[in-house]
């Protein structure tokens, strides 16, 4: 789970899309927890002064619905990548995990670096489409993109390449129950 930090909620970010991200990464969070699956958190910790995300605001903290567990490892960052300035790579390794699930916050930021990174270093990527979300841009000549446009594109770069992308329910149809 990356960066589902209540500084996402700062209207400073402009227009988002999915305004249900948040409520599907709860589901698969509660049902990950239910079947005793590994759950990681990453957290951005900004360093830009008037960033919501700063270490010193209240906006860096982890949304109250999906907080880590005190047994589930926190990893925190200052980068796009959760695998820059962190253990996750190595913890990831030592417990022999190849696949991973990301969701999370922002589709085209740190969803997108991490995702790549995980599929360079050798893991096996699912992204959660409707379990992320982003907010529209504009370029510097004006032209504004929508969330979704810049959502889609996102994950249609990052599909077959870097990960499987799918949908909520296609993931919870998916998990085998453990044994």
């Amino acid at each position: 789970m990356i960066d589902v930090q209540k500084g996402f909620d700062d209207p400073v970010w402009g227009e988002r899309n999915n305004l249900q991200a948040e409520g599907n990464i709860e589901r698969i969070l509660r049902h990950w927890r239910e079947m005793n699956r590994p759950v990681f958190h990453v957290q951005h910790l900004s360093m830009i002064s008037t960033s919501p995300l700063r270490r010193d605001h209240i906006g860096s903290e982890i949304k109250d619905g999906v907080k880590p567990l005190p047994y589930e490892p926190l990893f925190q960052k200052s980068v796009n990548s959760a695998f820059i300035g962190t253990d996750l790579e190595d913890c990831l390794r030592k417990n022999g995990y190849q696949i991973i699930i990301i969701v999370g916050l922002t589709t085209d930021h740190c969803i997108s670096t991490t995702t790549r990174m995980a599929a360079n270093l050798g893991f096996k990527p699912y992204l959660i489409s409707d379990a992320t979300a982003t907010f529209g841009r504009t370029l510097d000549k004006g032209k504004y993109y929508s969330p979704e446009e810049i959502h889609e594109i996102n994950l249609v770069s990052l599909n077959h390449e870097f990960a499987t992308v799918m949908d909520t329910a296609t993931l919870m149809g998916s998990i085998e129950p453990v044994i």
